[in-house]
């Protein structure tokens, strides 16, 4: 069987990285695909750890040459998704994990939706978000401002994803992780359902 793939939005504040990290242990071979960005690094990030750091002019080229499974651009910065490295790892049999938004989700299922997997991370509420926002302090007042109005939005796409997953207590919503991954890679493509047919039908 090759790799799957699974999906996970939410707004920033929902806790997916912490989550992933507690979870790699239990999860299997994976890669989470890290994104390509125009945004400048924050502080402590680094490039080819936490994204590919880019320029402008770089990124519109890569579209043009279709080299993104999804971008979108979020907060005046785009953010993509190379395929190469996607491609290497589902060959190898691996778990393909993302953290993009809605839109990636949308254009990622356009393209290989017969083995993606999705769930919608979330805090139990806005007022909830809001106060993570402003306790971990890394954005500013206006940039927090936009990450509200922005997971107002993402909301709304919530019936888009197969799973729901509220990060109201971290070691259920890990656990919940876990299960969600196993369960993920038992999805096969539709092209695997017909090779299994007829290797069954070979059998008579």
């Amino acid at each position: 069987m090759s790799g799957a793939i699974l999906i996970l939005s939410g707004p920033s504040g929902a806790g997916k990285s912490t989550i992933i990290q507690r979870s790699a242990p239990h999860i299997g071979p994976f890669y989470f695909s890290i994104s390509t960005t125009t945004r400048p690094p924050r502080p402590g990030e680094r490039d080819g750890v936490d994204y590919y750091f880019v320029d402008v002019e770089s990124f519109e080229r890569d579209i043009a040459a279709g080299e993104f499974l999804e971008y979108a651009k979020v907060h005046g910065n785009y953010y993509g998704t190379s395929l190469r490295p996607v491609r290497e790892a589902l060959e190898e049999g691996k778990l393909v994990i993302f953290d993009i938004d809605v839109q990636g989700h949308r254009l990622a299922r356009e393209k290989m939706g017969e083995i993606i997997t999705s769930a919608f991370i979330t805090p139990p509420s806005l007022a909830e978000l809001k106060r993570r926002l402003t306790e971990r302090s890394t954005d500013d007042e206006e940039a927090i401002r936009r990450r509200l109005q922005n997971a107002k939005e993402e909301i709304e796409a919530l019936e888009e994803y197969d799973y729901l997953i509220v990060n109201d207590d971290l070691e259920r919503a890990t656990e919940e992780f876990i299960a969600l991954a196993r369960t993920s890679r038992l999805k096969p493509s539709r092209a695997e359902r017909v090779r299994f047919r007829e290797r069954w039908l070979e059998r008579e």
